[in-house]
């Protein structure tokens, strides 16, 4: 990544960031006895690891299953039925929503089961913590993610298997045997990638584009986030290209371990909180590399109306909602938006980002070239009339 854009011309420097070392291990689950059982059989089941996840014995453990929806539900059957047992989260991905174009607003609803699920039963005594993978398709596929370390083995089974714990707890005793060996190595170090293409006029204003680095292991993390990080680098490509100066300074970054805590953001932000007040604006693409919408914000009212002229430039491939935001638009962002730097996601059509979202099928052939090329120009002119604008953004 520093070499790339060394090679575009930009001043670049490596920040480093300590990243928890995790590694997934073996990951096997099956059902040893469950209602109508045939004699002699088991019926596998599929699952990952969950990051942050505790490890089994290396044998595995043995324990009945309890199902529950909500963390309502789990309160409500107390110590007394948990203790010593493997909850199941079976909270339901909304694909009417995600198909209606609100896949977000359904992950938000279900992510929450995978973060905090482990630690809620692991309170109530659990001996390990299974959540229903968050993700709007059914192929059998597990998504991974991180969850909080709760001391307990934690993990995703599909969407398939979650059906069939739950109609078959429906009916009696279900009893499952359950390996999951990760191990939590010491912290390694890992970088921020930081590059500047300098203003010509005002090099000590910042506007910052971006994408993270880190992505889940089991598929390449195309999606998630590699398409962001080339989405603002391209940014700097675009303008190099046309031979654009920028007025501000534009500033390309790559951030490393958005996934599991952000220690990269927290690293940027212990290093430059004294001079958000000169980052005019922050972008960050964190949503895929499908057809892009235009823009979450969160910025005052009237940074969205000084914007106007930026939605007709993109008119021509239709990414021009600029829709107000009451949260920070992208997660490694937040520290500056909360600070009150004007801040931007790049909102792109999300309706089937959540069927490969930390699983083993975000690859890059789920990439489709002409709509990441559309994503890198609509980031590319925000940028640049972020750059040139005569007055800054309020803020």
């Amino acid at each position: 990544m520093a070499a790339e854009l060394r090679q575009l011309g930009l001043e670049v420097r490596l920040q480093p960031v300590a990243v928890t070392h995790w590694i997934r291990g073996a990951e096997t689950a099956t059902l040893v006895e469950y209602p109508g059982m045939v004699p002699g059989t088991t019926q596998k089941i599929v699952l990952t690891a969950l990051g942050g996840s505790s490890s089994t014995p290396p044998d595995g453990l043995t324990a009945d299953v309890v199902t529950v929806n909500t963390f309502d539900e789990l309160t409500a059957l107390g110590r007394d039925k948990v203790a010593g047992k493997i909850v199941l989260f079976n909270e339901l991905f909304d694909k009417q929503k995600a198909a209606a174009g609100l896949a977000f607003a359904a992950y938000g609803e279900t992510v929450r089961y995978r973060g905090a699920g482990a630690k809620a039963a692991a309170d109530l005594g659990a001996v390990a913590a299974l959540v229903r993978s968050v993700g709007s398709i059914d192929y059998r596929l597990p998504h991974t993610g991180f969850s909080f370390p709760a001391g307990i083995p934690a993990g995703a089974v599909t969407a398939e298997d979650a059906d069939l714990i739950v109609h078959l707890a429906s009916q009696g005793k279900v009893r499952m045997h359950l390996t999951l060996t990760p191990q939590k190595l010491p912290d390694e170090t890992g970088y921020n990638v930081i590059a500047d293409l300098k203003g010509v006029e005002h090099p000590e204003q910042i506007v910052l584009v971006s994408g993270h680095l880190d992505s889940w292991d089991l598929g390449t993390g195309a999606i998630d986030d590699g398409a962001g990080v080339v989405i603002a680098m391209e940014t700097a490509e675009i303008l190099q290209r046309l031979h654009l100066r920028p007025a501000r300074t534009l500033r390309v970054i790559a951030w490393m371990d958005e996934e599991t805590g952000g220690a990269g953001s927290k690293a940027y932000s212990t290093e430059y909180s004294a001079d958000f007040a000169h980052h005019i604006a922050a972008i960050e693409s964190d949503a895929g590399a499908a057809h892009p919408l235009g823009f979450d914000v969160k910025a005052a009212p009237a940074a969205i109306d000084a914007l106007r002229p930026v939605q007709a430039v993109l008119q021509s491939i239709g990414a021009t909602v600029f829709q107000p935001s009451t949260y920070p638009p992208g997660a490694d962002i937040a520290a500056m938006s909360d600070a009150g730097v004007p801040a931007f996601g790049v909102m792109q059509d999300g309706r089937t980002y959540f069927n490969y979202h930390h699983s083993a099928a975000d690859t890059l052939d789920k990439i489709v070239p002409s709509e990441l090329r559309e994503n890198a120009a609509a980031m590319a002119v925000l940028a640049y009339a972020l750059t040139n604008m005569k007055d800054p953004l309020p803020r």
